[in-house]
């Protein structure tokens, strides 16, 4: 079978039983694509030794760690796939393992950084309205960058003052907002977002002035602009404000489990790296401000 078949086939698979991401979709189609154009072969005759020649190769140019393993990932599922299939007898990734990857601790930003950034929107336009309402939502809750563009006018229940969140997998979570960003959501929906609407019919809740729903690089864009206009010499992103959430809540004493239901994450492990936060910043202070640090 064409390997361009076997691909779409799988991901449509993949898709339906997972519920992944289209981000992660699209990566494991670059994946796969790139793997197939390199190996120039059918890939259901594949071997461990082809696999191991491609990431020798792709690592002979900087390949990291975390790309290799998700490469790994993407083809350990595939021929899993395939095997359900009965394309293939036997699984040519069994015996490969997970490069290891040093782990890096994410962008922290203080409470003041996150209050100069949140305060640098003009509440007296309709963007700066909408951005404000955005950057609020973004902390207040914690969110992804593709839940906080996806979220639609019904997930938002300003009167019992929760939202209702579609993750990764279509993992369903009520989260609350605090009262800082629903006077944000109320001051958006009063005075921005029906001129953003343009009298169209969308369900979109964080409109652009086309009337359209947000994209993940306008928010991206949007974002750096702030930081650069608060005096932030950070590389930031979206997600810098969904760990500042997770990062504070542990400083001020929220326990492990519920920042773990809150941001969505199926496995504790993956939370755990923001007590490493707080632990890197105890032993910054103790080293700056102790008489024997």
């Amino acid at each position: 079978m064409d390997n361009s078949i076997l691909i779409d086939q799988f991901l449509d698979n993949y898709w339906l039983s997972s519920g992944a991401s289209k981000n992660t979709l699209s990566a494991y189609r670059s994946d796969l694509n790139l793997f197939s154009k390199w190996v120039n072969k059918s890939l259901s005759g594949i071997s461990d030794t082809h696999i191991n020649q491609y990431f020798n190769e792709r690592q002979s140019t900087s390949m990291s760690a975390a790309t290799q393993a998700r490469i790994l990932t993407c083809l350990r599922i595939f021929y899993q796939y395939l095997i359900k299939q009965k394309v293939i007898k036997k699984n040519p990734t069994d015996k490969l393992h997970h490069p290891k990857q040093a782990q890096k601790l994410p962008v922290f930003l203080n409470i003041n950084e996150v209050e100069r950034l949140l305060n640098t929107p003009d509440h007296n336009t309709i963007f700066g309205l909408r951005d404000q309402a955005m950057l609020e939502l973004l902390y207040a809750c914690g969110l992804r960058v593709s839940e906080l563009i996806n979220l639609s006018y019904h997930h938002i229940n300003l009167a019992d003052e929760y939202i209702r969140i579609h993750g990764k997998g279509n993992k369903e979570r009520l989260l609350p907002m605090g009262e800082m960003a629903m006077d944000c959501l109320t001051n958006y929906e009063k005075n921005a977002r029906p001129f953003l609407l343009r009298n169209g019919q969308t369900d979109g809740y964080f409109l652009t002035n086309r009337g359209t729903n947000m994209s993940r690089q306008n928010f991206f864009y949007i974002i750096k602009g702030y930081a650069f206009k608060a005096g932030i010499n950070k590389p930031l992103s979206p997600h810098t404000l969904r760990h500042a959430f997770a990062t504070h809540l542990v400083q001020k004493g929220a326990d492990l489990r519920s920042v773990q239901l809150m941001l969505g994450h199926s496995d504790i492990s993956s939370t755990q790296i923001y007590t490493h936060i707080q632990n890197t910043q105890l032993k910054s202070q103790h080293s700056k401000h102790h008489p024997r640090g």
